[in-house]
């Protein structure tokens, strides 16, 4: 059973679903048009002009598969009143396929490939067909266009720079992803996102608008225990009706189709000024945005490519004050601080050539400090070095390599699919159901696994001094499974001091700086996924991506490694299946999982500590 669902997540819709457009409307001349695409296809747009402008306007494009029907004068005083103070049209667009829009909704459509086919679409063609009309049919313009959104209309907004109009002048596609098998949304390192991308793929193509999955038990951990295997998806529910569904059922591996999807391979021709947005503690897309600005910074001629992130989860900066996210107070307005520091002067620099914009190239901020820094790139290239903290014996964290020789220098855990550890501390919600708190689970307090059986642990000594950090955070597992296959879920942690905290939960909390996960199979390529060879040592690299963060004196610093993170990320059979969607409940395995802490075999997390505060 599925029930209407009329909104996502408030900082995805970027709190635009709100209020109907008053009778007598002073502020706007509303105007609702369906344009033309070169094939035909109509796309479904409002425009909103602000009433007594005496000289023209550029546009503020916003292009969306949500629905834009809460899109009026209110919402745009909500969510985008510290840039509708410079002055712009306000241009709204359900998606090719989408709610009031006509044709085929495909989701993350890959860009064309044959580029001279002239009915050959795409979202950048989208994007590029209906800025050509609303520059041709919509009086009191400038000529110039910006667009912008969070997440999907993130993505939308990046696509549309691959062929760009003349007249899109700037960019700021925020929290997008780039790539769905790597580190976005569906999955990580090869490893799938279960419960998102479940909710989200039935969420998107049940119709044409956006329509929950209803689950009939409040603890979906336990539905997808229940559930069983990834066959029963399809065997059972959805009967081969969901496109995106059987693209992960029929496509575990990074094929030629996932590879289409992805940016990489298109940003070398892109040169317009783009404002890249991040959250630290994004649940959905942090990898992307990160990418996209990395593969711009290599063709950035002119330094208009620029990267902020900040304390936030996926689209905080867009609503609310940004003080905090869950338990973790950040000491100031981070959101406010973006949107009129910071994106505010950047459309009005490039689209009505006023005001100054002082961005450095990255612009971060470093939580436990909780201030903002300024760095001439990133990752910084100045006063970081690269310093390992090695698993040791006895739970222990340490800077000094491991001196232990011989065989039996490990520590282990049996993993049990049947039994898998919850990513976050039970009951947990849907995604989008009521009473979900999927935002913030990120901050969540990592004690509930800490104790855990089937968790190691270790722990360095107490701080006598701050520990920052800025930059790239690798990990080498030396580890072995009795099993074919294994996922390595390492994260680091924030250990608050035991007294002194307020409020007093705060004492001992375990708060999740970094994590990510890692499918043992594509160790040697994402193409070509081969079986572990069991009981023997296996070198495993694991990228946990990039942070700025202090540690602070008095506080403890944790890693923990374990093999199930549920239902986040589905149950690795722990015996090599070709295809983990066709994997039988019978072919799911317990395993012993060992951690090698050796002089010759030393597991351990690479950190970028910084020298030098930046200023």
């Amino acid at each position: 059973m599925r029930t209407g669902f009329a909104g996502i997540v408030a900082a995805v819709v970027l709190q635009l679903a709100t209020a109907a457009l008053p009778a007598q409307d002073t502020t706007f001349t509303r105007t609702e048009v369906m344009i033309p695409m070169r094939d035909g296809v109509k796309l479904y747009t409002k425009i909103f002009v602000p009433k007594g402008t005496t000289q023209p306007l550029p546009f503020m494009f916003i292009r969306t598969p949500y629905g834009i029907d809460g899109f009026e004068a209110a919402g745009i005083a909500r969510g985008y009143g510290f840039l509708a103070k410079d002055g712009y049209i306000f241009v709204s667009q359900d998606a090719r396929g989408k709610f009031k829009s006509e044709g085929e909704f495909v989701m993350q459509r890959a860009p064309r490939q044959d580029r001279n086919d002239p009915k050959a679409i795409d979202e950048s063609t989208d994007a590029y067909d209906s800025i050509e009309w609303l520059l041709k049919n919509v009086p009191g313009n400038n000529g110039r266009v910006g667009m912008t959104g969070v997440s999907y209309p993130g993505w939308l907004t990046a696509m549309a720079m691959l062929d760009p109009h003349p007249a899109l002048k700037a960019v700021s596609p925020q929290a997008s992803p780039s790539d769905m098998w790597l580190g976005d949304d569906f999955h990580h390192n090869g490893a799938f996102r279960l419960s998102y991308g479940f909710e989200y793929a039935t969420m998107m193509e049940s119709g044409k608008d956006v329509t929950q999955f209803s689950f009939d038990e409040y603890d979906t951990y336990d539905w997808y225990l229940k559930l069983g295997s990834l066959k029963n998806v399809n065997d059972k529910l959805l009967k081969g009706k969901i496109p995106t569904w059987n693209d992960f059922s029929r496509r575990p591996d990074y094929d030629a189709f996932w590879q289409r999807q992805a940016m990489k391979g298109y940003l070398t021709r892109v040169s317009i000024p783009t404002l890249n947005v991040a959250g630290w503690w994004d649940q959905e897309d942090f990898y992307g945005p990160i990418t996209i600005y990395r593969e711009l910074e290599k063709h950035d001629r002119g330094n208009q490519n620029f990267l902020v992130v900040g304390p936030w989860n996926h689209g905080g900066w867009m609503g609310g004050d940004g003080a905090s996210l869950g338990n973790i107070q950040f000491g100031q307005p981070t959101g406010r601080f973006f949107r009129d520091s910071i994106m505010a002067p950047f459309f009005a620099k490039y689209l009505h050539d006023k005001g100054s914009l002082s961005l450095p190239e990255a612009l971060v901020f470093e939580a436990g400090a909780n201030e903002w820094r300024r760095y001439g790139a990133w990752p910084p290239k100045e006063a970081v070095s690269s310093r390992a903290l090695y698993m040791r014996e006895g739970g222990a964290l340490g800077w000094e390599p491991p001196k232990l020789t011989g065989p039996n220098a490990y520590d282990a855990y049996v993993s049990d699919p049947s039994k898998p550890v919850p990513y976050r501390p039970r009951p947990i919600a849907a995604t989008y159901g009521a009473g979900s708190t999927w935002s913030r689970w990120l901050t969540d307090d990592q004690r509930f696994a800490h104790n855990r059986p089937d968790v190691a642990s270790w722990e360095l000594a107490t701080l006598t001094e701050d520990l920052t950090i800025a930059g790239d955070i690798s990990v080498t597992l030396h580890a072995a499974t009795t099993g074919s296959d294994a996922d390595w879920i390492v994260k680091l942690i924030d250990v608050y001091p035991d007294t002194g905290m307020t409020p007093l939960f705060m004492n001992g909390y375990q708060f999740m700086v970094a994590n990510e996960v890692f499918r043992g199979r594509y160790r040697k390529s994402n193409e070509k996924p081969a079986p572990i060879t069991p009981n023997t040592p296996t070198d495993f690299t694991i990228d946990l991506h990039t942070q700025a963060y202090t540690f602070k004196k008095g506080h403890r610093v944790m890693v923990q490694v374990q093999s199930s993170w549920f239902p986040l990320i589905d149950r690795n059979p722990q015996k090599f299946i070709p295809n983990i969607f066709e994997a039988k409940e019978g072919d799911f395995t317990v395993a012993t999982q060992r951690i090698y802490r050796s002089a010759s075999k030393p597991s351990k997390i690479v950190l970028p500590v910084v020298n030098r505060v930046a200023q």
